[in-house]
């Protein structure tokens, strides 16, 4: 290793050391060390084995750790605290203002062990409760995670979305008559965006290098003639399978008035630039097959949220308030249950006290009702958090794995069938455990876990937060065929989670999902006859 190498690999031994809880004396005289290193700029390379040992105030045991490091590359020390950290600690601990102790306080208690996860629980509010936070630390960390997050150069879409469409927007403002369409995967609505792509008709006049530099990716900015514009808008937001398997290579022309002349000089249904990534789109718009993609505005209800009973940051009447507000007919509160202690998962007399309160409400409602839900934390043994009375007393109830989520794919599939299997599961939450950039998905056999949901009534979600999107929309095919319904849910912690809806309508498009399979275009009477059967 070179100096600086074994700077930071003593000053990560000693936050290693202090988050493991080991002898604080030791840890200070390492940490120390690090830092009087550090702040003299002392070059290791070339000094002999007396001359490191006699470095002032450093000491012999020190010392020794240096050399391995310098003639190594590693101390057994190190290696044996690297060993027993969850990886993703390790990049947690990088992030500033937060110490070891306070990073011991988020592993032990809150079970975090990324920087995703981590991300996740500010979003959900969880860091508020822990003795030492508060909501002012709560929003520094997740700031600054996002930049630590963002120098990995991928992007969650909605990370993205709207600096690009302000981007769009001031071109057709500065480049009179311009004509300007987002390309690639920020066209085809990805979950993750690696690359930005952008086509114009004509070279841009003015300098948009300021623009630029505030966001975060490279932009490609391609140009065409304006007659071929929307020839290459269609190359430009397809997938390499896509235009293979459509045949653009046939085409005579490059001009065309709309995207849709486009797929019609190819004798194709149109392809909206959702389902442009090369699967089944192609042939089923061979076929004239293609379904009305679902849309927003077809959604009737706001199912999967949460509020201060567990932790959320608005009230239930807060949150249904909204949710009428935006003209939705139902709002299906579903708090977190009880064995979620990290989440002030509801007792049974908190669930009560929830019920009474959703009944007083519904007393003031006309039009909008407000349903009484469950995020019941699926068990390691696949049953559900409460007894059976409890169960009876919820319209409805989301199924989800929250803990243990080191499982094997044989494992996970038993445990989430067993919970479809229970006959109080209305939808399936989150199956896969993901959260994109952040936390792989558990591997679970979807077949069968579907093939459960078809067989037992049991709907699917697509978890619309934009950090999970789950069920991944891949899977909403199978879906389809087995004629599972999807429920497009927010996961909402706050009011303004509602907005995530339209992220999950994004996922869904892509899955081909239709009105007709998602749950929550069903209207109010039929999503409670639904439940009730």
């Amino acid at each position: 290793m070179n100096s600086s190498e074994i700077i930071d690999s003593l000053e990560l031994m000693a936050r290693l050391m202090e988050l493991h809880g080991e002898n604080p004396f030791k840890i200070r005289a390492i940490s120390n060390a690090a830092f009087k290193l550090n702040k003299l700029r002392y070059a290791f390379e070339g000094k002999s084995k007396e001359e490191i040992e006699n470095i002032e105030g450093i000491g012999k045991g020190i010392s020794a750790k240096i050399l391995d490091l310098l003639y190594t590359g590693e101390t057994q020390e190190l290696n044996d605290l690297l060993e027993k950290t969850p990886r993703g600690l390790i990049e947690v601990l990088n992030i500033k203002g937060l110490g070891p102790k306070k990073v011991r306080q988020l592993w032990k208690e809150l079970d975090i062990e990324s920087l995703g996860e981590l991300l996740y629980a500010c979003n959900e509010n969880r860091l508020v409760s822990l003795k030492g936070f508060g909501e002012k630390t709560q929003t520094q960390v997740k700031q600054n995670i996002e930049f630590s997050i963002g120098n990995q150069n991928k992007y969650h879409y909605a990370a993205l979305e709207q600096m690009m469409l302000d981007f769009v927007l001031l071109l057709q403002e500065k480049e009179t008559g311009i004509q300007v369409a987002l390309c690639g995967e920020m066209a085809r609505r990805c979950e993750v965006i690696e690359k930005l792509e952008v086509l114009v008709d004509r070279e841009l006049k003015h300098d948009y290098t300021e623009v630029l530099k505030r966001i975060p990716l490279p932009l490609n900015v391609h140009t065409c003639l304006p007659q071929e514009f929307f020839y290459h808008k269609v190359l430009l937001s397809s997938t390499d399978e896509h235009i293979k398997t459509a045949g653009f290579h046939q085409l005579r022309q490059k001009n065309f008035a709309s995207e849709e002349e486009v797929y019609a000089a190819l004798q194709l249904q149109y392809i909206q630039p959702e389902l442009r990534e090369g699967f089944s789109e192609v042939l089923l718009a061979r076929e004239n097959k293609l379904p009305e993609l679902i849309t927003v505005e077809q959604l009737k209800g706001v199912l999967h949220c949460h509020s201060t009973y567990s932790d959320g940051v608005h009230s239930v009447k807060e949150m249904a308030d909204e949710c009428k507000r935006l003209g939705y007919q139902y709002f299906g509160i579903c708090d977190h249950s009880r064995s979620a202690t990290y989440a002030q998962g509801l007792s049974i007399e908190r669930v009560q006290e929830q019920h009474r309160e959703i009944d007083a409400l519904n007393k003031t409602y006309s039009d909008f009702k407000v349903l009484k839900g469950i995020e019941s934390d699926i068990l390691n043994d696949g049953s559900l958090d409460y007894p059976t009375d409890v169960l009876k007393s919820f319209d409805f109830v989301v199924a989800s794995i929250h803990s243990n989520l080191k499982m094997s794919e044989a494992k996970a599939t038993q445990r989430l069938i067993a919970a479809i299997e229970n006959p109080f599961t209305s939808i399936l939450g989150h199956p896969s455990g993901r959260l994109l950039l952040a936390r792989a998905a558990y591997p679970i056999d979807y077949k069968k876990v579907i093939d459960a949901c078809a067989a037992n009534g049991v709907s699917m979600e697509l978890n619309a937060h934009p950090y999970r999107l789950d069920i991944d929309w891949k899977w909403i095919y199978y879906c389809l065929e087995k004629e599972v319904m999807v429920s497009i849910n927010p996961d909402a912690h706050h009011k303004d989670g509602f907005n995530d809806l339209k992220y999950g309508v994004y996922a869904a498009r892509k899955g081909m999902l239709s009105k007709k399979y998602c749950l929550n275009a069903l209207d109010l009477n039929e999503i409670l006859r639904k439940f009730k059967n």
